[in-house]
């Protein structure tokens, strides 16, 4: 009996312990599977960041080139400073850091020493050096025999040479080289490239590991984007816009837009005021005054608004009244739906009822009898108006639609903003139709009014504008093209000829002549709207005055857009305020863009001739060329060869000017100091050129009483005898 217990307790035992020894190799299967199978990757990777140190190697952005190539933003090399905590060696190492940096780096000695106390392998202590600092850190690392707890990485700092140029359409990068705005934003996954990483072996306290081991997986460069600005367009733009602010004490500034109508390329885009994307953190001084007027308390926010609007780009950001520059667009509607011609006959008293309500004209005494062209070249409020309300509510919203101002451009800039109109269904009242058919109080963009213009220019195409031409590796190999994007086409070819020439005719006798450049078949439009919100004093008018024109009419390759917003100085018309610059404008670029003048015989006579490339000829040949173009050539030096001439071959000078030919080396070194024509008539100033020995190429008003008001070179600075110095002249009783 006893036995039989004995080896059932014994089998008993034995279970137990097979039970026990399957469960414990069971759990240890299970272990060994979670380590080896199930986290193995995620116990790698652990491994990996105890033993390795991983550092971002930042990735060259791209260029950003002009159409010509002329670099507008780039990357230069810089260094980031490295703190290595971990392998500072000593006391008397950690001291030589801390004072050596100190002194090159102009950070607090205590800041540093701080630094290199921490239980840390890596601690940026300053980024984006230059050469200059970086060669006094090695050196500081050889006189103190530093060789190990600090460390220099290699990155990358950008910068713009052309400084504020076009810089609220370049934008700007951040500390970790992120676009923030403009180009650099809008591409910003193009232009930064791909990060790589610098490995190195540590062990569990971060310390040097007892073998050498360090891997590098290099960046990969930013792409290069070449751009459809040209460098040239882009700062006549913005001189002629300061400029005009200035002038004008344009308390909101303004913008300037120049397209290709054909293509929709931007070949400049300006606001005024530009920032200098090199330090895009600093106000302007206008703003600096204001931030030291704001209570403390406020300042922080009041500096956040004030650079936000600095980098604010308003051709795209921002909505304005276009005013009768819009009138051009109606004209259109009208021709294309045969409810008018050139002959159509109007009849303007000086104001129109509509509804309850009286429409006044800008001539309050009216026009009187005027035929369709006379309308839009007098601007007439009345022929207009009673112009839109025979189109009516549903067709006029239908163009409006088609012409573009009811969707975004599509520019490739961050930030656009869509219009705000009267009625989505085409259902105004008669009053609002009343309105928006002379331009007033509807809110559209600059660059929907530019785009909508470039239709009436080139045959009635709405085309998206665009402002990156290609996409290059950093060998200059083309990844991408862009090109021109035809959106529909709107009115005929013929309805655009003809809206075409009525402008062409306001150049010449109508509102838009002080824009006028004599032999370029200038088209233009000018427009003075009242705005209706944010008045800068309440109670009082403020106006935004625009001018659209383009040229030549025959085969236009340029199109430009200016708005001068709320001006101040005395003056609010548009034929007054930006029409001038406009002309100065058209008058300097269109010779660059090799388009030549085509004189009738009477513009021969009177306005100016083309100068040949006289270089390398004898100076007795070139000095008859130039009496026979009706020239007087004035010869500086003794040599018997023409060295270099002024002004340069293509250049337009009046018939009578004066042609400086020098045969000697660095002869044109003798400089004049312009005069300051602004106030005088044109014969006053052709007088005071000549005995300058410079030239006068005259724009704008026509008329002999009128004076000069805009000139470029401006009066006081220096320039080579024989410089064409480009004035407008104005006529102050336009009022449109």
């Amino acid at each position: 009996m006893v036995k039989g217990s004995t080896i059932r307790m014994r089998k008993r035992i034995l279970l137990v312990a097979l039970i026990t020894i399957f469960l414990f190799f069971s759990i240890l299967i299970i272990r060994l599977v979670n380590l080896q199978i199930i986290n193995a990757y995620n116990l790698f990777k652990m491994a990996n960041s105890q033993q390795l140190a991983s550092t971002k190697l930042t990735a060259k952005r791209g260029i950003i080139y002009d159409r010509n190539m002329v670099p507008l933003a780039q990357s230069a090399t810089a260094w980031d400073v490295v703190l290595e905590p971990n392998y500072i060696k000593n006391d008397e190492t950690r001291e030589n850091i801390a004072q050596g940096l100190s002194e090159i780096l102009d950070i607090p000695k205590e800041e540093i020493a701080e630094a290199s106390k921490k239980k840390s392998s890596y601690k940026i202590i300053k980024k984006k050096i230059d050469s200059n600092l970086k060669d006094k850190i090695i050196e500081l690392k050889t006189q103190k025999n530093i060789t190990s707890g600090v460390r220099l990485i290699e990155n990358y700092k950008r910068y713009f040479p052309m400084g504020t140029l076009a810089s609220t359409v370049l934008g700007f990068t951040g500390d970790d080289d992120q676009g923030l705005s403009g180009i650099e934003s809008q591409y910003d996954k193009i232009l930064k490239g791909e990060s790589g990483k610098l490995v190195s072996a540590k062990n569990a306290i971060g310390t040097d590991m007892p073998y050498d081991y360090e891997h590098m997986i290099p960046p990969k460069d930013g792409q290069n984007l070449v751009l459809t600005l040209d460098s040239n367009i882009q700062r006549i733009a913005e001189r002629c816009l300061k400029q005009a602010v200035e002038k004008n004490d344009a308390r909101n500034g303004g913008f300037f837009i120049a397209m290709n109508p054909k293509t929709g390329e931007i070949l400049a885009l300006a606001v005024e005021k530009n920032f200098n994307p090199n330090s895009p953190f600093e106000l302007c001084d206008q703003d600096k005054k204001i931030l030291e007027d704001t209570p403390e308390e406020e300042k922080q926010k009041k500096k956040s608004e004030l650079l936000s609007k600095q980098w604010s780009n308003s051709v795209v950001n921002s909505l304005y009244y276009p005013g009768s520059v819009f009138k051009m667009i109606v004209a259109a509607m009208g021709l294309e739906l045969g409810l008018v011609d050139e002959n159509s006959n109007f009849n303007c008293s000086g104001g129109i009822k509509i509804s309850d309500r009286i429409i006044r004209c800008h001539k309050r005494i009216g026009h009187g009898p005027l035929n369709f062209v006379e309308a839009l070249c007098k601007s007439c409020n009345p022929a207009f108006i009673s112009l839109g309300q025979k189109i009516g509510s549903k067709n006029f919203f239908d163009f409006y639609k088609a012409f573009g101002f009811h969707e975004k451009s599509g520019i490739d800039l961050p930030g656009e903003t869509k219009d705000v109109f009267f009625s989505e269904e085409g259902n105004m009242k008669p009053i609002n139709l009343a309105v928006a058919s002379i331009g007033q109080n509807f809110g559209i963009t600059p660059i929907q009014m530019a785009t909508a213009a470039c239709a009436i220019a080139n045959g009635g195409e709405l085309v998206t504008p665009y402002i990156v031409k290609e996409i290059q590796d950093k060998d200059g190999k083309v990844i991408k093209s862009f090109s021109k994007k035809s959106r529909r086409q709107i009115i005929s070819r013929e309805t655009s000829k003809r809206v075409s020439d009525m402008m062409a005719q306001n150049t010449i006798s109508g509102g838009a002549k002080n824009a006028n450049v004599p032999g370029f078949g200038i088209c233009g439009k000018t427009g003075t709207s009242e705005k209706k919100e944010k008045l800068l004093v309440p109670g009082q008018k403020d106006y935004m005055s625009s001018y659209c024109g383009f040229a030549p009419l025959n085969d236009p390759q340029i199109l430009i857009l200016m708005g001068i917003d709320t001006p101040k100085g005395g003056q609010y018309y548009g034929s007054v305020v930006a029409a001038p610059p406009c002309g100065l404008a058209f008058s300097e670029i269109l010779p660059y863009m090799g388009i030549k003048p085509q004189y009738n015989e009477e513009e021969s006579k009177k306005y100016g001739i083309e100068i040949p490339n006289l270089v390398g000829e004898k100076i007795n040949d070139a000095k008859i060329e130039i009496i026979n173009l009706e020239l007087k050539p004035v010869i500086m030096g003794k040599g018997e060869q023409v060295l270099s001439q002024v002004p340069s071959p293509g250049s337009l000078i009046a018939r009578g000017g004066t042609v400086i030919l020098y045969t000697e080396d660095n002869a044109e070194n003798d400089k004049v100091k312009v005069p300051n024509f602004i106030g005088m008539k044109k014969s006053e100033a052709v007088k005071i050129a000549e005995s300058a020995g410079l030239n006068i190429l005259a724009s704008g008003s026509s008329n002999e009483e009128d004076k000069i008001k805009t000139q470029s070179p401006s009066g006081s600075e220096y320039v080579p005898k024989g410089t064409t110095i480009n004035v407008v002249i104005h006529n102050d009783n336009l009022r449109d």
